[in-house]
């Protein structure tokens, strides 16, 4: 398993991520599945060992909202194991994911106080890029903000080929659309218009961005 950079296994050292897989116990989950339920009071963490997950809530109206999309080596359910109040999100499976479950992870944190500080770092990132993401809701239109989680994704998953960085999308257009604030009809409008520019090419569960350099100025 090779954490993906930027997740939380990423930033550990090879003891201290020895460690933090041997403190639970190994799971898998079906594509589709639901991992984690917005609401439910859980003491347990999810460390992400393959495939990616969607993190989303729901409003009052029922709308889905995707906050994030996690791969491997990211920690799921902290906030929930720390503070003991409820889920804030669902977790759903995107692709067939494994994971190890820990369920004393406050008692695993004050065991390795390096770790807890490291914690702190990922839920302080966490709260800037949600801060981000209520900027661009109001200073971009859906265009630059369904252009801004392609790059996202890219970055992280894209696969180079001949043709430009090949992102294999797990996401729907309606679950982007909860990822952008925007309707289902608006972001394909919106992916439309970067087809037009030559950006990007869609298919099926897949993205290939032409022009990375013309999407981020596009995003911005």
């Amino acid at each position: 398993m090779t954490p993906e950079a930027g997740e939380f296994l990423s930033t550990l050292t090879p003891d201290e991520l020895q460690a933090v897989l041997a403190a639970g116990r190994p799971r898998r989950w079906e594509r589709g599945t639901t991992v984690m339920t917005e609401g439910d009071t859980s003491d347990w963490v999810l460390v992400l060992t393959a495939g990616r997950v969607k993190v989303s809530s729901h409003t009052s109206g029922g709308t889905e909202v995707v906050l994030a999309v996690r791969g491997p080596g990211a920690l799921l359910g902290e906030m929930s194991a720390i503070d003991g109040s409820p889920r804030s999100a669902t977790v759903t499976a995107l692709e067939p994911v494994s994971g190890v479950v820990i369920r004393d992870f406050t008692g695993f944190l004050q065991d390795h106080g390096r770790v807890a500080v490291l914690l702190l770092r990922l839920v302080t990132e966490r709260l800037r890029d949600s801060d981000r993401k209520r900027i661009e809701y109001g200073a971009f239109d859906t265009t630059g903000r369904v252009a801004t989680r392609l790059i996202e994704l890219a970055e992280r998953y894209g696969e180079q080929t001949p043709g430009g960085l090949r992102v294999a999308l797990p996401l729907s257009q309606d679950e982007l659309a909860g990822w952008t604030g925007a309707s289902r009809e608006a972001v394909s409008k919106a992916l439309r218009s970067l087809r037009d520019r030559g950006l990007i090419e869609t298919g099926r569960r897949r993205v290939v961005v032409h022009d990375l350099d013309g999407l981020r100025r596009r995003a911005r």
